[in-house]
């Protein structure tokens, strides 16, 4: 690349970032603008554009995402928990409860950032193929939505035991409407229905189009922000020798004219901002970082939506994405060639068709417990839009397969929609952009989180055992009963009757259960918070115009500036938050980019009910 000033550098390729430069590029071709990526390129990659091969990004050899390993943590039993992020273009990438967006708004007082507003935005960006006249969904977008390839049986026989086993709920046919919550249905997926595809955001918004004023550098680290007078004026990057292995590691610098962004993600935008001086003190002076604005609030706040998947073995010829993640020549050979010529079956598939967003009724809550109560007063009572938890079937084994005795699966799982528990992560080097991060997640620090996560788990038995595909647990993906607790994970010829009792914990049993949750939980991949967009004076690192506090030209876009958690798989406000950055930016450079309300006025929405 021979050319280093640019009018805008965006530092960070994922999902955030793409969008804006798209966005920029699309709205005004003057505009010079460069992206630099740490991880590879994707174009026409199957690994990327297949939706059924995801499991493989999550192996140890990946080369698209960076594994980052906590702190061992005391809550969760001695372990050291690992949460992989995403490190290529496009980087890691459903709807959310209109309250969350919300809260952005009362809660952190982020003028423009509510959902009637961000509503527009979200529709503008998706082309929603499952049902026509859905006033919370886009039909002209760029990313497409569908059911994808196929509706797998064990989905069927999940919602068939929700109708029949907890009729305490309903259905639905949006389960990602944005209003309603405490229902079943079938999960749309970003796919899009008639090429078999992942909508993901390089494919998009920026491949296969003319954008020559939009300059990529996949492979290279952003190192830090030039910062002169108060002002960004570039940024200084390195190769990433993972792909640029013989390349010397020298430091190259690039100059920005008008704006410097930062869209690394919730794990590098923080570490870009305190190698560039802005940060902590305490943090900075131990890595030996000059300060240059205080801002205590980097790399603090972070939030992730804890999940645990137990497995459950399945009958003999029931079809799950086990055979794909495993790469078996098979089952790769018999669905890769469906999806080549028909561009459906399992390749077209994410393994998730079927869930809710559940909130406890009275029943619940006496099984969660007294430690929740005040947590579920104060924070979920007055919004009755808010899940406590997603509930749903995953077919696929999401573990440790070294020792696993069955080869097919499915998992009946959940997250925590808005965890109590907080962490962080810090830089622990000034000059080393691989130095591994001082990072806490936080998972189970609260007794809150705790007390969730064992209704989940007692849900999920119940619930999975009535399936008529069920034939037992499998062993190691549950807690360690005592061998006489009625409750012992076994494999066993089938379900039990829809009326069958629940099982009876004893004081002995809720003690494995705590102890397996502290084993099992683990990262939702939806990791966020860490510039958080609030007040300075409470932490904050960027204000409602993502402007970094105390520095000119320079703004964070990504998932690292959301003020608290969104109740949904966050690839919808990675998305966004790209295109409220673009207008945003639009409107300050005199470039306008439409905010999605033209062409979709917002309308009336009905209110969420209890």
């Amino acid at each position: 690349m021979s050319q280093h000033t640019f009018d805008i550098i965006v530092a960070g390729g994922g999902t955030s970032g793409l969008i804006v430069a798209s966005r920029l590029a699309t709205a005004d071709p003057s505009l010079d603008i460069l992206v630099v990526e740490a991880g590879p390129p994707t174009l026409d990659d199957p690994l990327h554009l297949q939706p059924a091969r995801y499991p493989y990004h999550l192996r140890p050899e990946s080369t698209t995402v960076k594994f980052n390993v906590g702190r061992e943590s005391a809550a969760l039993g001695g372990r050291a928990p690992v949460v992989p992020c995403g490190q290529c273009l496009g980087g890691g990438s459903s709807i959310n409860s209109a309250s969350d967006y919300d809260d952005w708004t009362t809660v952190h007082g982020n003028a423009g950032w509510s959902s009637k507003e961000l509503l527009p935005l979200l529709r503008k960006c998706e082309s929603y193929e499952v049902a026509p006249g859905k006033p919370t969904h886009g039909y002209s977008g760029p990313l497409k939505v569908s059911y994808g390839g196929a509706f797998l049986e064990v989905a069927k026989e999940f919602l068939d035991v929700a109708a029949k086993y907890d009729r305490t709920r309903g259905f639905t046919d949006d389960i990602n409407g944005l209003f309603e919550t405490n229902k079943y249905g079938r999960w749309q997926k970003w796919i899009d229905s008639k090429t078999g595809v992942r909508s993901d955001i390089p494919h998009n918004y920026v491949h296969h189009r003319d954008l020559k004023n939009l300059h990529i550098l996949t492979g290279h680290h952003v190192k830090r922000v030039i910062v002169k007078d108060g002002r960004a004026t570039g940024i200084q990057y390195i190769p990433n020798k993972r792909f640029h292995p013989d390349a010397k590691l020298e430091v190259i610098s690039a100059t920005a004219r008008r704006l410097v962004v930062i869209s690394a993600g919730p794990f590098g935008s923080p570490a870009i901002l305190e190698r560039s001086g802005i940060g902590g003190e305490k943090v900075l002076e131990k890595v030996g970082v000059k300060q240059i604005i205080d801002l205590p609030g980097v790399g603090e706040n972070y939030q992730d939506h804890q999940t645990v998947f137990p497995p459950y073995a399945v009958a003999e010829g029931t079809d799950t994405l086990d055979g794909i993640a495993t790469s078996d020549e098979v089952e790769l050979q018999k669905w890769g060639g469906q999806w080549e010529k028909q561009r459906d079956g399992l390749m077209a598939h994410n393994g998730l068709d079927a869930g809710g967003k559940l909130r406890p009724f009275k029943a619940d809550l006496d099984v969660i417990g007294e430690a929740f109560r005040k947590r579920w007063l104060e924070y979920y009572v007055p919004a009755p839009d808010k899940p406590v938890i997603w509930f749903g079937l995953v077919a696929l084994y999401l573990g440790d397969r070294s020792q696993v005795p069955v080869n097919k699966s499915y998992a009946v799982g959940w997250y925590l929609q808005h965890p109590t528990s907080i962490g962080r992560l810090h830089i622990t080097s000034h000059d080393d952009v691989e130095a591994p991060l001082d990072f806490h997640p936080g998972y189970l620090d609260s007794p809150e989180d705790m007390a969730v996560h064992k209704w989940g788990y007692k849900m999920s038995r119940e619930f999975a055992r009535r399936m008529p595909s069920y034939r037992g647990e499998i062993a190691g993906g549950h807690p360690a009963f005592s061998a006489k607790s009625q409750a012992v994970p076994r494999l066993q010829e089938g379900p039990v009757p829809i009326s069958a009792p629940k099982f009876e914990y004893t004081d002995e049993d809720e003690k494995a259960i705590e102890d397996y949750i502290r084993q099992a939980v683990r990262t939702a991949w939806h990791s966020l918070g860490t510039c958080a967009m609030k007040g300075r004076e409470k932490g904050g690192v960027v204000d409602s115009r993502l402007n970094v506090y105390g520095v000119e030209g320079l703004k964070v876009a990504d998932m690292s500036i959301c003020p608290s958690n969104v109740a949904a798989n966050t690839y919808s406000t990675a998305v966004v938050i790209g295109e409220k950055a673009a207008v945003i930016i639009g409107e300050e450079l005199g470039i306008p980019i439409d905010d999605g309300s033209s062409s979709q006025p917002y309308g009336t929405f009905p209110k969420a009910k209890l």
